[in-house]
């Protein structure tokens, strides 16, 4: 009996595609000679620009690396091999992320608004630049919470990086903060009080900017929404750190949350809301451009990226 002979469909389409060249060979296909192109190495973009009403936003991508474990980080009492299908499922690896760092620039028409620094500011000034701005036109700095990859652009060499800026915060945050004997708190943040305001929850940075509490992974951990000419956003800051991790699994407890149980309620919240309301939001962490929408799904919800819906703003 004559062994079956099983053809898999991409071994099969693989085929068809070769048959056209059937006859020829390597030697009979005539080839420029020239000499090979240089690599030019990977490149990520520093920043995104968009509308949305009669505000120009930019995300600014001050830094991005890898970052080995990531079990070590989210989900920390999920199981390795829940943690593992998880990731696999989402074609993830588990042995290292990729994280991102990405402040937000708001142009109102009026005044520059800068949401928080990234880690240094080398980083947060080169993406300024890539976006067309400089340091010292920046107005207002509104920093969502003290943790250093948040503040650690405030300063430059021991000066402040945004020369002519004041700058907003919560006040519960900066309260607890002041007290903590932080290092980076002190050098960074500290030395700005006197051109420093403390807001709450509902607080107004400035017109069509809105402080929205969203405590757990720090005291006073705010995200704020932007409203023009009927177009709104959401800037989540550090409410989810990750695309699958934190949005699928959103009682999944991680390493930085300081409050772990309340960190898991805001997620709920603003994730709640961004989903039933259809807003697009920016998250510091999500892979750059950090822009995206929200589904619900089952327990949890699921990362839209966006595509080009806010183009069409423009």
């Amino acid at each position: 009996m004559t062994p079956k002979t099983t053809i898999s469909r991409r071994q099969a389409l693989l085929a068809g595609a070769a048959l056209p060249f059937a006859g020829a060979t390597l030697a009979t296909i005539p080839r420029p000679v020239q000499a090979a192109a240089p690599q030019q190495g990977t490149y990520a973009p520093k920043f995104n620009r968009f509308k949305l009403g009669g505000f120009e936003v930019s995300t600014l991508l001050a830094g991005t690396r890898p970052v080995e474990n990531p079990h070590a980080i989210f989900g920390l009492s999920t199981p390795d091999e829940d943690f593992a299908q998880v990731s696999q499922a989402a074609f993830l690896p588990t042995e290292v992320a990729q994280f991102f760092f990405t402040p937000t620039l708001v142009n109102t028409g009026t005044e520059l608004v800068l949401f928080d620094t990234g880690l240094n500011g080398a980083g947060i000034t080169a993406a300024l630049q890539a976006a067309g701005y400089s340091a010292d036109q920046v107005d207002t700095v509104v920093i969502t919470h003290m943790h250093g990859d948040h503040i650690g652009g405030l300063m430059t060499d021991g000066q402040p990086t945004f020369a002519n800026a004041r700058y907003v915060t919560g006040a519960a945050e900066h309260n607890f903060w002041a007290g903590a004997n932080n290092k980076t708190f002190d050098s960074n943040v500290r030395p700005l009080n006197e051109k420093m305001s403390f807001i709450d929850d509902g607080a107004t940075v400035a017109p069509g900017i809105t402080a929205l509490l969203a405590a757990g992974h720090t005291p006073g951990h705010m995200a704020y929404v932007l409203e023009s000419d009927g177009q709104s956003l959401v800037l989540i800051a550090d409410t989810a750190n990750h695309y699958v991790w934190s949005l699928a699994h959103p009682d999944w407890e991680v390493k930085f949350d300081m409050d772990k149980a309340m960190a898991a309620q805001s997620r709920h919240k603003v994730l709640g809301m961004l989903a039933s309301e259809r807003m697009p939001f920016i998250g510091y962490h999500m892979p750059f451009p950090a822009l995206g929408f929200v589904e619900a799904r089952g327990e949890g919800f699921h990362y839209v990226p966006a595509s080009y819906q806010l183009m069409l703003n423009g």
